[in-house]
């Protein structure tokens, strides 16, 4: 007995011992269980990231919500200057000029708008009320001051006696000769008196004829304008614009249309954009429009700045309502968002990250399934 207890001895030490490892087999198993740990790491973000991205879909809307929620308390002054608006206008707005694309589609929506069939069935009245036009007549009529400037400005001043003096010379000159040409020997006659009176005076006959119709109508153009000044009352003003308006009123909109060219080479609209484009591009730049700019964003600023966004918001019409119809109509290009791979691609880094921080890592056991 005591010579076989030895042996018993070391059967049993030689059956549940464990071999002793070296270092080879301790890496092997380090990476075994490295390689085991990181698949199941990457299980665990393949689960989250498609969590995310359900929920996310689903929260959409109400996320919507309380976010412009959020978003309408606070203050325009919290995140928004008055240097901010004075930027944004003038680096973005004013700064660039309209591209060529801007432009072909202004002209292409004008064309369309102007020259749409529907404008042959709709009357000018559509367009302006009666009472606008009276108001307008109303107004204009009883600025008896400026009235009277623009009559002055049109019938009296020193360009329209000059044009009228041409004209009419034009006119005897015209007649005068082609008379002498019918007329024969007689009309010899007459042009041989003319030279003759020209040697006699040295004047030409047409000055002295320029100059008489000059004094002359500068005459009749001040009893012309004196005529005006005290025939055109303040009710035979209003009387003549609501007149006026009462003959065209019925008329369709495409009447507009006759004023208007519509070739490919000579288009009016396109001569119309041209223009405008001309006169804005000199006024972007120029230390004019900068200063009213300034003046006018100060302006508003200074009465808005302690309102919360939302408040300005409502001044536009855009409350909680619109903007749930907004998020609804956005909804499907959120959920393909959502969907894409470059928002699966920063949700899944964004997560390796997050557990390869060694304070989470050594918290983390993992399981070999």
């Amino acid at each position: 007995m005591l010579t076989s207890t030895p042996q018993y001895n070391k059967l049993s030490i030689t059956m549940t011992s464990k071999p002793m490892q070296t270092s080879k087999d301790s890496q092997n198993l380090d990476t075994q269980s490295a390689t085991s740990t990181n698949l199941t790491l990457d299980r665990l973000i393949e689960a989250q990231v498609a969590f995310m991205q359900q929920w996310l879909h689903a929260q959409a809307q109400p996320l919507a919500t309380q976010a412009w929620q959020w978003f309408g308390e606070q203050p325009l002054s919290k995140y928004i200057s008055s240097d901010d608006l004075q930027h944004l206008i003038n680096d973005w707005f004013l700064k660039q000029p309209l591209s060529e694309v801007v432009r072909r589609d202004i002209r292409d929506i004008l064309h369309t708008i102007i020259y749409h069939p529907v404008n042959d069935n709709v009357p000018l009245s559509e367009l302006v009320d009666d009472s606008q036009v009276e108001i307008l007549a109303s107004y204009v009529s009883s600025h008896e001051e400026q009235r009277n400037i623009l009559v002055h400005t049109l019938v009296g001043n020193e360009t329209f006696a000059d044009l009228l003096t041409q004209t009419l010379y034009h006119a005897i000159n015209d007649f005068m000769e082609s008379t002498l040409d019918k007329a024969g020997p007689a009309g010899k006659l007459m042009k041989l008196g003319r030279s003759s009176f020209e040697k006699a005076t040295n004047r030409n006959l047409d000055e002295k004829l320029q100059s008489y119709l000059h004094r002359n109508i500068k005459d009749l153009t001040r009893r012309a304008e004196a005529n005006a000044q005290a025939h055109l009352t303040n009710e035979e003003v209003a009387r003549l614009l609501v007149t006026g308006w009462g003959r065209i009123k019925e008329k369709p909109i495409s009447e507009i249309q006759t004023y208007l060219r519509d070739e490919p080479n000579d288009s009016s609209i396109a001569h119309i954009e041209n223009s405008i484009q001309q006169s804005y591009n000199r006024l972007r730049l120029s230390p004019y429009l900068h200063s009213l700019v300034a003046a006018s964003v100060d302006t508003w600023y200074s009465n808005h700045q302690a309102d919360s966004i939302a408040t300005i918001a409502a001044s536009l019409h855009i409350d909680e309502q619109a903007i749930t119809q907004l998020s609804t109509a956005l909804l499907p290009v959120v959920t393909d968002a959502l969907e894409s791979s470059w928002f699966t691609a920063h949700i899944t880094e964004m997560l390796q990250a997050f557990y390869a921080q060694p304070s989470i890592k050594a918290g983390l056991v993992f399981g070999s399934n």
